[in-house]
């Protein structure tokens, strides 16, 4: 066995294996646990998926939303136990790998078009 093979082996045990298919242009919600004094809850980060980068258990999104007029971006580790759960509530249309010009977009104009398929 080979270095490569003993770390996918490894890595193996901590991908998740119940999430959906992410496309870039998806509409999601994320639930993050967060950690407040004793307590940990897990909070929803509903966006538009614009990046995706890596893969296996490096596999990371970048999901972008308006927040009080203001973008805000969060880069998210798909795979991290901090994600509770990723749930696809929109396909978007995306002919493109990064939708960064959504960066520039206001209002109405950050809308992606729907895709309409069977998996949803």
């Amino acid at each position: 066995m080979n270095a490569e093979q003993a770390i996918r082996s490894l890595e193996a045990d901590f991908i998740k294996t119940d999430l959906p298919e992410i496309y870039v242009g998806d509409t999601i919600r994320v639930g993050v646990r967060i950690q407040e004094g004793g307590k940990e809850r897990v909070q929803p980060y509903e966006g538009t998926v614009i990046a995706k980068r890596g893969g296996g258990i490096n596999e990371a999104i970048t999901v972008r939303r308006v927040f009080q007029g203001v973008g805000v971006e969060r880069v998210f580790l798909v795979h991290a136990p901090r994600i509770a759960d990723i749930k696809v509530l929109r396909r978007g249309k995306a002919r493109r790998a990064k939708l960064y010009y959504l960066r520039d977009r206001v209002g109405k104009a950050t809308r992606l078009k729907q895709r309409f398929d069977r998996s949803l």
